[in-house]
């Protein structure tokens, strides 16, 4: 299968396999008017399996949202058909308005203006906790 060449735009690559069609939605790619391809289970020498996705445009895009849901992806910056910038993502030390607080006591269920802020607090086991009330974030899989 040969996906051309991308001119102006986006390439997340070593995105784990079976992971794109998530991350495209968290994106909201299906909103965009330019070329989408989303590549699952590619073969690869490093990860065995890998998704994915060239986005036919630059746009912005947070990192801290990729790096929680997959880290180890790489972002591929492409301008005039060449490499801009690359960059390779890892869990984000604090994540806001990505995860939502489950706990009924914590501060953000009754002020719903508070922003959802979480801190890492354990890199091995990806365990992320709420900077209010210190419970648990559930597990991302």
């Amino acid at each position: 299968m040969i996906i051309g060449q991308i001119k102006d735009g986006i390439v997340l690559d070593h995105i784990t396999a079976g992971k794109s069609l998530e991350i495209y939605e968290v994106l909201g790619l299906d909103k965009l008017d330019c070329t989408i391809a989303t590549i699952q289970y590619a073969e690869s020498k490093k990860m065995g399996r890998k998704d994915i996705i060239k986005i036919g445009q630059v746009i912005d895009i947070n990192f801290d949202v990729l790096g929680y849901l997959d880290p180890g992806i790489t972002v591929n910056i492409i301008r005039d058909g060449k490499l801009a910038k690359r960059e390779r993502l890892t869990l984000p030390e604090r994540v806001t308005d990505i995860i939502k607080c489950k706990n009924p006591r914590c501060i953000t269920s009754v002020e719903q203006e508070l922003r959802q802020e979480f801190r890492l607090a354990d890199r091995e086991r990806k365990i992320y906790r709420c900077i209010y009330c210190d419970s648990e974030a559930k597990k991302q899989s």
